[in-house]
């Protein structure tokens, strides 16, 4: 495409980016829908990131928040969707009515692919590994979606403690446990939602023969070729998917709030397919 002056800007904040299949993604979409506009991955750190954030917003672009800044984005927002208020966390954003707009597409993402996993997510029993956006997220998500209960481990038990507290105030339905607790434990569904997996040295989040029982294993970290995790429940039998539906989904959803837009899905599962 050619860059000039009309050249609407969006970009992935956070850090890492490097890995980031977003760019492909929604520069083939921008290019599919002809929209004079390009997105880029840009690393930044918590103190730069609010000031980034709306300069792209309000000079007539926006974009996507990753790890680690999901909920530190929540300051720099305006107007705050449902999901965002909810969940404590915004992974989308844009200029609208000159203010800067911010939602969580995540929880969408995480929805779809959720249910074409293990379709219905009524009365299932999940346990979630993390606490940071993603987890917030995934939580809300199968809180909504009518999950039975919901176990959430964390390095950090208090993060956990804070996400169950902010996401089910009425209480009985988010659980804390340690990070280890599945041992032995029956679940419908396991959830990566930390970043485990991402690079090669990486721990596996979940040892999966230490479950009594696994129904399915969802890992929100998309990695061409898949993760370790997903390797390991593939190697079992057990349905396993990676975070590619629910990255995907989020794009997808996101390009439709920048513009208003129905997103060209097929050419954006192409363009992340290109990278596997």
């Amino acid at each position: 495409m050619k860059i000039d002056a009309g050249t609407r800007l969006f970009a992935l904040l956070g850090d890492p980016v490097s890995h980031s299949r977003s760019p492909a993604m929604q520069n083939a979409a921008f290019a599919a829908a002809s929209l004079n506009a390009v997105y880029l991955s840009l690393r930044c750190d918590g103190e730069d990131l609010p000031h980034l954030l709306r300069a792209l917003a309000r000079s007539g672009g926006g974009g996507n928040v990753t790890i680690p800044h999901k909920q530190a984005a929540l300051a720099a927002i305006d107007v705050k969707s449902r999901a965002v208020t909810a969940t404590g966390a915004c992974n989308t954003f844009w200029l609208e009515d000159g203010r800067v707009h911010g939602d969580n597409t995540d929880v969408e993402g995480f929805t779809t692919a959720a249910t074409a996993l293990i379709g219905s997510i009524t009365g299932k029993r999940v346990f979630v590994s993390g606490a940071g956006g993603a987890a917030r997220a995934a939580v809300f998500a199968l809180l909504e979606s009518g999950a039975q209960t919901i176990t959430v481990a964390n390095r950090d038990e208090q993060r956990a403690h804070t996400l169950a507290s902010e996401l089910d105030a009425e209480g009985g339905r988010v659980r804390v446990a340690a990070p280890s607790s599945y041992r032995g434990a029956a679940y419908d569904l396991i959830v990566n939602a930390t970043s485990l997996g991402l690079h090669d040295d990486d721990d596996i989040p979940f040892v999966l023969p230490a479950l009594s029982r696994v129904g399915a294993v969802l890992d929100l970290v998309y990695r061409p070729g898949g993760t370790a995790l997903v390797h390991q429940a593939a190697a079992m039998g057990i349905p396993a998917r990676d975070g590619f539906d629910m990255l995907l989904t989020q794009g997808a959803a996101a390009f439709q709030l920048w513009f208003r837009r129905t997103a060209p899905l097929d050419v954006m599962r192409d363009a992340l397919l290109e990278g596997n």
